[in-house]
């Protein structure tokens, strides 16, 4: 597999396997059968691997690429605002991956300018560690126009992990042009994009060569990660990013994931409170999904105090 300069001397294939999906967040797969399947990609070529504090997937990387580890590229990110919770954070992602340093840490789903200077003794502190040699990379993951718009206000920031689909689904604040406009631009910056959400949380699975190519032709777009959560999805998105095609047998719309809300529910709404998509609501007591608005990122799931949500 081909690749591609991110930022810096940073290179990655152009597939970024997404780890969201492997986790208790999504498919609850065992650190050993999600290590499988992240092996099986490395071994087809992926040596990008994209993962969080929140996912809870650092056991599964550890697990598959063991002695290959620090072969590859991994991105992680944490929601700490401060210096001493951004130590925490780093700290936690060296001790699980085994690892002397993190090649690209992000501040997790920044929103706007507002949002990044509340985080500014966090950026701070990774700054400093990518001095020390930590960290390799700094950056940002936003679902937000603003969110790239305010990471090209700040030149430390290498590498932003925008949201954008070719439905527009999970976008915040704008369209799917506004988006694709900002990382054009965050690009000019030479700043590093690698984009998610472009099965727009599975809503496009139907049309999924369609949807991975328009993420993949956007300007300014380096690398793509995609959740995989079976063998299959890894030989077929190995095969698109290699090959230029799907296997013919392949059929990616049978993977189809919802988000599932326990009936009972007790209506606490926390769940709506932490839905950036506004695709969670309250009516008669309880939470009530809207799916077409709903992206799969998981983050309620963590966030309910009952665990009544969860993908599926």
């Amino acid at each position: 597999m081909r690749l591609v300069r991110l930022c810096g001397t940073i290179e990655v294939s152009e597939l970024c396997y997404g780890t969201l999906t492997l986790g208790p967040l999504q498919k609850g797969l065992t650190p050993k059968e999600g290590g499988r399947l992240l092996r099986l990609a490395f071994e087809l070529g992926v040596n990008f691997f994209d993962t969080a504090e929140l996912y809870g997937t650092y056991a599964h990387l550890a697990a598959g690429l063991a002695e290959n580890i620090n072969e590859v590229v991994i991105a992680t990110k944490s929601y700490a605002p401060d210096a001493a919770g951004m130590e925490q954070s780093l700290a936690g992602a060296l001790r699980s991956l085994n690892r002397d340093y993190i090649d690209i840490f992000l501040l997790h789903e920044q929103e706007s300018l507002h949002t990044l200077r509340g985080h500014a003794p966090a950026l701070e502190f990774l700054l400093r560690q990518r001095e020390a040699g930590t960290v390799r990379a700094v950056g940002i993951s936003t679902h937000h126009v603003a969110g790239v718009r305010a990471a090209q206000q700040y030149p430390e920031i290498e590498v932003v992990h925008p949201l954008i689909n070719k439905a527009g689904i999970g976008i915040v604040d704008g369209s799917r042009e506004d988006m694709a406009a900002a990382i054009h631009d965050a690009a000019k910056q030479n700043k590093g994009v690698y984009a998610m959400k472009a099965l727009g949380g599975g809503s496009l699975y139907a049309d999924a060569l369609a949807a991975i190519s328009y993420v993949r032709a956007l300007p300014g777009v380096t690398a793509v990660a995609l959740g995989m959560g079976s063998p299959a999805d890894v030989y077929a998105n190995c095969a698109l990013f290699s090959q230029g095609a799907f296997p013919a047998d392949y059929r990616p719309e049978q993977s189809r994931r919802r988000l599932h809300l326990e009936p009972w529910c007790n209506g606490c709404g926390v769940c709506t409170e932490r839905c950036p998509q506004g695709a969670l609501s309250l009516a008669a007591g309880k939470a009530v999904i809207t799916a077409e608005k709903c992206v799969l990122c998981g983050y309620c799931v963590a966030r309910c105090p009952d665990f009544n949500l969860k993908v599926i």
